[in-house]
């Protein structure tokens, strides 16, 4: 079986990581939003040694379920692997897990799509140019 781009990255839970922190919730455990940009890190790092020179990708979907909490001083660790491309899409499973127990936390897929970056910048300062 051919290698697939993946990427694993350790996290720990700070309270500026928490539900209250992130204004999702009440309690002082690890926030879905801080999850899932975690994850989205993760397909970063997948990506960042296989794409051309002036490429980066850009999130277009995100179906996580987050099923565990974390306490702060949690260590998670959050992984991506490449599970289809087509053409300049691509979709990522990802993880989390807690570093210590080893209990699923958190998975899904994201997707996100290769783009050029000054085009893709320059195609948004247009759109957003005074009086277009």
């Amino acid at each position: 079986m051919e290698d697939r781009p993946s990427a694993s990255i350790e996290f720990q839970v700070t309270t500026d990581d928490t539900a209250r922190a992130l204004l999702s919730g009440e309690l002082e455990v690890l926030a879905t939003p801080r999850l899932v940009a975690w994850l989205e890190a993760a397909t970063c790092a997948a990506t960042h040694d296989t794409l051309a020179h002036g490429q980066t990708t850009v999130g277009t979907g995100i179906v996580v379920d987050h099923v565990a909490a974390s306490p702060v001083g949690a260590c998670v660790i959050v992984s991506a692997v490449l599970s289809r491309s087509e053409g300049h899409r691509l979709a990522f499973d990802v993880e989390a897990k807690d570093r210590e127990s080893g209990e699923l936390l958190g998975g899904g897929v994201i997707s996100r799509a290769v783009v050029d970056s000054e085009t893709f910048m320059a195609r948004l300062a247009t759109r957003h140019a005074p009086g277009v």
